[in-house]
């Protein structure tokens, strides 16, 4: 992707055709990933999608307390990583967690009851939107501190390599974290240390509202700063599953193997805005409706269409994926909303607050 280099300060926002999308790599749909595997990923941009939906109009209802930063639109990657990786393995993510939380196999009941606070929910309503976490699933958290959690990515790492369990660990960021001190040092760290961690940059080209080519000195603001720190500058179309799919499954295999970690630069695109607070205004029309156009999910509909599979089964996986996220709504609107006694449990080792006596 070209870039043009302007004065911040008298940006032309209405000039934008440098970030508008290339056509699809029709390429992709003879990569060496079978039926089944498509099948699986396209179910699972489904789930993220519908889940996320109907998170918008959980949000649009007052439901949904706080904030909530959705991926609708970037599924392609989530889904990607989520098929390729370990049911073991370890997942970072950004306060935009949603989708990594679902694809790391976290039910939905518990993750939606989360988002509207709910004592039913993955944390007990204490959570929210911005911080899901499953331990038990390998979802090691979703931190809003801007690159706070590459650092911890590596510890994670560090713990797999040196207990011999063959585990990676994988930190979703977004670009405007590429411009934060926490990035550089985590991947010099990781390529000293040789640790097994993947670092993935979902670059939606605007750091909440500032298009990411204003502020980086680089046209990728990930894959182009890879080889200061001796790594391959890995770019990928994160609009494709079958592109993101194939390119985790290499960098998950080298880590694995003990060959140290990789940097990856999903470029993609959100729906919306930044968050629900964002109506998403700044961004010029021609480039929104030109990212549309390449909407992960119809695209990948397409292929499988072109690739032999019936309507009917597309049609089937989507009807029950809407059952799914109708029992996962439901789930959580009855759930009880947190009261007085769970103030001073999980702040503390024993869960009260006798240690401040």
């Amino acid at each position: 992707m070209s870039t043009e280099r302007a004065d911040p300060g008298a940006y032309d926002y209405s000039q934008r055709s440098a970030r508008l999308p290339a056509a699809v790599n029709q390429s992709n749909r003879d990569l060496p990933i079978s039926i089944e595997s498509r099948l699986e990923l396209y179910e699972l941009q489904q789930v993220l999608r519908q889940f996320e939906q109907r998170a918008y109009d959980l949000f649009m209802q007052n439901l949904v307390k706080g904030t909530s930063h959705l991926s609708l639109g970037m599924e392609a990657v989530a889904a990607g990583f989520g098929l390729a990786k370990r049911p073991d393995d370890y997942s970072f993510a950004t306060y935009r967690g949603h989708a990594h939380t679902i694809a790391a196999g976290v039910p939905l009941g518990p993750v939606m009851a989360e988002l509207l606070g709910r004592e039913n929910g993955l944390l007990k309503g204490k959570g929210g939107s911005m911080h899901l976490t499953s331990v038990d699933h390998g979802m090691m958290g979703s931190y809003a501190i801007i690159g706070a959690h590459l650092c911890i990515a590596n510890g994670a790492a560090w713990s797999a390599q040196l207990r011999g369990t063959d585990q990676v660990a994988i930190a979703f960021f977004g670009d405007g974290t590429t411009n934060i001190g926490a990035f550089h040092e985590a991947l010099n760290l990781a390529v000293i240390w040789k640790l097994p961690v993947v670092f993935v940059c979902e670059n939606n080209l605007y750091m909440e509202y500032t298009p990411i080519d204003v502020v980086s000195a680089v046209p990728n603001p990930a894959a182009d700063r890879g080889p200061a720190y001796g790594l391959e500058g890995i770019l990928v179309d994160g609009n494709d599953a079958d592109a993101v799919f194939h390119v985790a499954s290499r960098a998950l295999a080298k880590a694995r193997a003990g060959d140290g970690p990789s940097l990856i630069e999903a470029v993609t695109y959100r729906h919306g805005g930044h968050s629900r607070a964002d109506p998403g205004k700044y961004r010029p029309a021609d480039e929104v409706e030109a990212w549309l156009d390449r909407d992960p999910i119809p695209m990948y509909h397409r292929r499988l269409l072109e690739l032999g599979v019936p309507e009917g089964d597309l049609a089937t996986i989507q009807q029950s994926v809407a059952g799914r996220v109708e029992e996962a709504t439901e789930y959580a609107k009855n759930g009880l909303h947190p009261g007085p006694e769970h103030l001073f449990t999980d702040v503390w080792a024993d869960g009260g607050s006798a240690w401040r006596n």
